[in-house]
């Protein structure tokens, strides 16, 4: 599997100018390049090289960035080609792109090992740049992404520029535990009050994160009245605090569910979410919150980590999981009576709602697997 490890360049003075004219040079060629690509309707990278790369070249880069910012062009056009547009009723395929796909002067910029190398024992790395080979540029990380780097560092490394720093993304293939035969599932129920929910009655609060977001939507508000350039700044630190903050408490709860279920050598059950904010019809305070809910981003957390560690996860059709009962499966809305209370109308049985609809997800994790590993057993 494919882990991007994040490592801080801690440049001096002369190499950061360095690097920010690298950046501004290979995004102005990319744009050149994505100029010619629209107008000679040439999108694919083997065509588009032989058409601009003396143009590129002429520009002032070498041989493998001028190729990378073809290659770079060439991804943007296929993905914006594999996008679809949503229509209310469907999907329609989507139009044509009426104007050339531009880039950022400091957009992320990929290096291969010709042009970047690192010196993992000293903490440095050496990258081409448009003043010449820049030498022993020192880097900071953990040392987990230390390991990470030196065991399975694969392909190319990305030169990001992000809050006023610059960023190496390089890519590790780590390989995959092998996964084991689960004992029972463990189902995680997502939510907005409780983020995730575990179906043996362990809740992760949400209260503080949406706190944080009411808190920061509120400053948000008031910095757009003002509109100055300094509260522009501050709307950007504070977006960017923000999205850390969540990716943070999504590391900590993804951690939490897949140690537990190794722990107990039980599978991870999941709701299937796809599409869940075209479907759900809120009132508008709802709205913006579901819209700030980063359900996809805790979900992909807990799968990769998951794969690493070799536990098994299921993806189960989320459908009255929060009115069913989770004792005898009879489903009504009057079964909650409250966000947080569940009540069955059949039984009497009573339990916090998240915790039954996480007994629901397990449950069904618990039927998917034996459907699909049926024939295995036979075996």
């Amino acid at each position: 599997m494919k882990l991007v490890v994040q490592v801080k360049l801690l440049p001096d003075v002369a190499t950061e100018a360095a690097l920010r004219e690298t950046l501004q040079l290979c995004n102005q060629a990319a744009d050149h390049v994505s100029r010619r690509a629209h107008q000679s309707n040439v999108k694919t990278k083997a065509a588009l090289q032989r058409l601009v790369y003396r143009e590129v070249k002429g520009m002032g880069l070498s041989a493998q960035p001028a190729i990378h910012c073809v290659r770079k062009v060439a991804e943007a056009y296929a993905a914006s080609a594999d996008e679809p547009s949503t229509a209310r009723h469907g999907r329609r395929p989507p139009r044509p792109l009426r104007a050339p796909v531009r880039f950022r002067k400091d957009a992320a910029q990929p290096f291969d090992d010709r042009c970047l190398s690192w010196r993992l024992d000293a903490c440095t790395v050496s990258i081409w740049t448009v003043r010449g080979r820049m030498k022993n540029i020192r880097f900071a990380c953990s040392t987990e992404q230390l390991s990470l780097l030196r065991h399975h560092r694969r392909g190319e490394s990305d030169l990001v520029w992000r809050n006023d720093s610059f960023y190496l993304y390089a890519t590790c293939e780590v390989p995959e535990a092998d996964e084991y035969r689960p004992d029972g599932f463990l189902g995680v129920d997502l939510g907005i009050a409780n983020i995730a929910t575990a179906s043996d009655g362990h809740r992760h609060s949400g209260r503080q994160l949406n706190q944080t977001r009411h808190r920061n939507r509120r400053l948000r508000s008031k910095l757009q009245k003002k509109g100055t350039k300094s509260a522009k700044r501050l709307l950007r630190k504070l977006s960017s605090r923000e999205a850390r903050f969540a990716a943070d408490t999504n590391h900590r709860i993804s951690a939490h569910v897949v140690t537990e279920a190794q722990r107990t050598s039980r599978g991870i059950a999941l709701e299937d979410l796809t599409g869940i904010r075209e479907r759900v019809r809120l009132r508008k305070p709802q709205r913006v919150t579901l819209h700030s809910w980063s359900y996809a981003q805790l979900g992909s957390f807990i799968a990769y980590k998951a794969k690493r560690a070799g536990v098994p996860v299921v993806y189960v059709d989320p459908r009255h999981t929060s009115q069913g009962c989770s004792a005898c499966g009879h489903v009504d809305k009057r079964n909650r009576p409250s966000q947080a209370a569940f009540r069955c109308t059949s039984c009497g049985f009573a339990e916090h709602a998240d915790v039954n609809a996480a007994r629901n997800i397990a449950a069904r994790g618990a039927a998917s697997w034996a459907v699909s590993h049926a024939a295995d057993d036979a075996d």
